[in-house]
C-alpha cells in the first residue's frame, strides 16, 4: 500500500520529466537531425565546422575555461575560511550574504553590471571624480568573463565547502601529530579529499558559463559572439530551428563529458548538495 502510495506521489516529478525535459531534448534531437523537409541529415552538426561556428564556439570555450579557473582560485580559500567557521556556528550567516545576491533575476543582475561599467556607468563616473583614468572595459571579452566570474562563482565556492566541511578533522590533526606541516597537510589530506567537490564547481560553472548568451549580450554589446549567441539567433532571428538544434547537439556532448568526469570524481555526490 505504501509503496502504491509514494508511486502517486511520484507522478507530477515523471509529467515534470517527460513533459520538459525529455520531450524537448526529443525536438531538440528530431530538428536537428533533419532539414527543413524532414529529411534526415548530419549537415546541422557539421554546420560547426563552418569558420563562423568554430570560431564562436573557440571563444566560448577560452572565455569559459578561464572564468573556471579565476572562479577555482578565488573559491577555493573563501571556501575555507567559511569551513573553519562551520564549528563557531558563523559560516551559515556568511553563506547566506553570499548567496542572497542569487536569489534576485539572473538577467537583473547582468543590467546592473552593465550599468556599472559602461563607458558613461556609475565606476568611470567615480573614477573621472577622483581624476583617474576610465576603465574602457564594457563591450570586450574582460566584461563578459567578469560578468561569468560574479553570476557563477558560488556554484564554485557551495561544492568545495560541502566537502571541505565533510572532512573529518581527525585525519587532519593524525598529519600534524605526524610532522606534516599546514602545505603539506593541505597537499596531503585536505586538497586530495576535496577534489570531488572541485570537478563538481569546475563543471557547474563551466557548463552555463559555456552555453550563455545573455552575458555577452550584455556585457559584450553583441560584438563579441559565443556559440550560445549563434544558437539563440538561429531560433530566434533566422527561425532555423534545424541549424540551432544542431549546434546544440554539438554543445550537449560537452555537457555529457562534464557528467561522466563528474561521475567518475564524485562518485558518491559529496560536492552535489549542501
Amino acid at each position: 500500500m505504501k509503496n502504491k502510495f509514494v508511486k502517486w506521489l511520484s507522478l507530477p516529478y515523471a509529467f515534470w520529466s517527460i513533459a520538459f525535459v525529455i520531450i524537448p531534448l526529443l525536438m531538440v534531437f528530431y530538428f536537428g537531425l533533419t532539414d527543413k523537409s524532414g529529411k534526415f541529415t548530419l549537415s546541422n552538426i557539421m554546420s560547426i565546422s563552418l569558420p563562423v561556428h568554430f570560431k564562436s564556439l573557440l571563444i566560448a570555450l577560452l572565455l569559459s575555461l578561464i572564468s573556471t579557473v579565476i572562479c577555482l582560485l578565488l573559491s577555493y580559500p573563501l571556501a575555507m575560511i567559511l569551513s573553519s567557521m562551520n564549528s563557531s556556528g558563523n559560516s551559515k550567516l556568511m553563506i547566506l550574504i553570499f548567496v542572497l545576491p542569487m536569489w534576485m533575476n539572473f538577467l537583473l543582475r547582468t543590467l546592473a553590471w552593465q550599468t556599472l561599467l559602461e563607458n558613461e556607468g556609475v565606476i568611470n563616473t567615480i573614477l573621472r571624480a577622483v581624476h583617474l583614468p576610465a576603465l574602457k572595459i564594457i563591450n570586450t571579452p574582460y566584461a563578459i568573463v567578469f560578468g561569468m566570474i560574479y553570476n557563477f562563482l558560488p556554484f564554485m565556492v557551495l561544492p568545495i565547502y560541502n566537502v571541505l566541511c565533510k572532512i573529518d578533522k581527525n585525519l587532519l590533526n593524525a598529519a600534524r601529530d605526524l610532522g606534516a606541516n599546514e602545505v603539506q597537510t593541505f597537499m596531503k589530506v585536505t586538497l586530495p579529499l576535496s577534489v570531488p567537490g572541485i570537478i563538481s564547481g569546475i563543471t557547474m560553472v563551466f557548463v552555463p558559463a559555456l552555453t550563455t548568451f545573455v552575458i555577452s549580450d550584455l556585457l559584450g554589446g553583441s560584438k563579441i559572439l559565443l556559440i550560445g549567441n549563434v544558437i539563440e539567433q538561429e531560433f530566434t532571428l533566422n527561425s532555423n530551428w534545424n541549424l540551432g538544434s544542431g549546434l546544440s547537439i554539438v554543445l550537449m556532448l560537452f555537457i555529457v563529458i562534464s557528467m561522466i568526469i563528474t561521475a567518475i570524481f564524485d562518485k558518491d555526490g559529496e560536492g552535489s548538495a549542501l
